[in-house]
C-alpha cells in the first residue's frame, strides 16, 4: 500500500483498519526521512574557561553582564546552540551579553544533588566572576533556584526556564506514570551505577506516545531542504543524544522530588540548608510554556508563586519549542534579553503573558 500525504482519518473512504495502517506507514516514513536526512551539527565549539572533572564552563564571548546558562543533567547543553543561525546563546552574545554555558559532562555515579548544586554549580558561578545572571533550563532551573537560595551574593538575577518545583502537579494520571517510572528506574539501578540514556528516552516517549508519532508524520510531509526540516532534525538529534543520570542523584530525585515532593513542601535541603525560594534576594524571570508536557505549568508555577520579585512569561509553546523552536527568538530569547537589560540589580513584580 502506498503512503499518501494528509491525515488518513479525514478520508471517509478509509476503514478504521486502513486508517491505522496509513498512520503507521506515515510514521515510519517520517522516521526513515529523519534517519536519512543529510543535516549534521557542525557548530564550532567555544573555548572552556574552567573545568572540573567532566564539567566545563564554555565561553561564547560577548561583552556586558555575564549570563550563565545551566542545562539539565540528562540532556546535552547543545539545545542552546543548535545551529549557526539558530542558537540561543550566540543570539545573546551577539546582542551584547557575555554568554557562558555549563556543560555538566558525563555523570559521576557517586555525585549527590548537593555535589552538583552547592559544589560544582556554585564553583562554576565563581569561575565566571560572580555577579552573573543565572539561567536554568528544566532540571537546570531547579538547580539554579537552589543555588540562588544558597548564594544570592554571587548573582545579579535568576532566570527559570520551564523549571519544575511541584513534582506532584499535573493530576492523578501523571502521578500514576511517575510511580511506574520510579519502579522502572529503581529496577535498573539494581544492576547499574547510572540510569542509561535508553531508559530515560523511553520514559520521555511514554509521556506522550501519540505526540511522538504525530511529529514524525508531520516531518514526513516536509520539504527535506527547508529550514523547518533542518531544525526538526537538529532538535530530534539532540533529543536522541542524551546523557545517563548518576545513580546516586537518580535515587535522591526519586525519593526527595517525585516521592516526597520536598521542594513544593518547603522541606528540600541542599548542603544541609533548606531551600526557600522566598528568600531569593535577586530579581527573577520565569518562562513557563503553556503547552509543556515535560514540566506541567502548575509544577513550574509553584516556584514562581514563592519568589518575591519575578517577571512571568507564558509563551504559547511546548517545553522544547519555547527554547529552540523556529519562533524561539520572539517567544523567549528577546524577552529574556530585555528583562536582563532592565533588571541589572533591581526589579518589580510583573506578569507578562506571551
Amino acid at each position: 500500500m502506498s503512503w499518501r500525504p494528509g491525515s488518513p482519518v479525514s478520508n471517509p473512504r478509509l476503514t478504521p483498519d486502513d486508517a491505522a495502517l496509513e498512520a503507521e506507514a506515515a510514521f515510519l516514513h517520517g522516521i526513515k526521512a529523519w534517519r536519512g536526512h543529510p543535516w549534521r551539527r557542525t557548530v564550532e565549539e567555544p573555548p572552556a574557561i574552567w573545568t572540573e572533572g567532566p564539567a566545563r564552563l564554555l565561553d561564547f564571548g560577548g561583552s556586558g553582564p555575564a549570563f550563565l546558562f545551566v542545562p539539565s543533567l540528562v540532556n546535552r547543553w547543545t539545545i542552546l546552540d543548535l545551529m549557526p543561525r539558530h542558537s540561543m546563546v550566540r543570539h545573546f552574545s551577539g546582542l551584547g551579553m557575555r554568554t557562558l554555558v555549563l556543560d555538566w559532562g558525563e555523570p559521576e555515579p557517586a555525585f549527590t544533588l548537593t555535589d552538583h548544586i552547592a559544589g560544582r554549580l556554585v564553583r562554576a558561578i565563581q569561575a565566571a566572576g560572580g555577579g552573573v545572571f543565572l539561567a536554568g533550563y528544566c532540571m537546570g532551573g531547579t538547580f539554579a533556584a537552589a543555588a540562588a537560595a544558597l548564594r544570592p551574593d554571587l548573582l545579579r538575577g535568576l532566570a527559570l526556564l520551564a523549571a519544575p518545583w511541584d513534582f506532584h502537579a499535573g493530576g492523578i494520571e501523571r502521578l500514576h506514570k511517575q510511580a511506574a517510572a520510579r519502579a522502572m528506574i529503581e529496577a535498573v539501578l539494581h544492576h547499574h551505577d547510572t540510569v542509561p540514556v535508553d531508559v530515560l528516552q523511553t520514559l520521555f516517549a511514554l509521556d506522550d506516545p501519540g505526540g511522538v508519532a504525530e511529529k514524525f508524520r508531520r516531518f514526513g510531509q516536509m520539504d527535506p531542504a527547508s529550514e523547518s526540516a533542518r531544525l526538526f532534525v537538529a532538535i530530534e538529534d539532540w533529543l536522541n543524544d542524551g546523557l545517563p543520570l548518576s545513580g546516586t542523584t537518580a535515587r535522591e530525585i526519586l525519593r526527595d522530588w517525585y516521592g516526597d515532593n520536598l521542594p513544593a513542601r518547603g522541606l528540600w535541603r541542599v548542603a544541609g540548608l533548606t531551600i526557600d525560594p522566598g528568600g531569593i534576594a535577586v530579581p527573577a524571570f520565569a518562562a513557563i510554556p503553556k503547552r509543556d508536557r515535560i514540566v506541567p505549568p502548575p509544577s513550574a508555577l509553584a516556584l514562581v508563586e514563592r519568589l518575591p520579585d519575578v517577571t512571568l512569561l507564558e509563551p504559547d509553546a511546548g517545553h522544547v519549542g519555547m527554547t529552540a523552536g523556529k519562533n524561539a527568538p520572539d517567544l523567549l530569547w528577546n524577552p529574556l534579553r530585555d528583562w536582563a537589560l532592565a533588571h541589572g540589580g533591581t526589579g518589580s513584580r510583573r506578569r507578562r503573558r506571551g
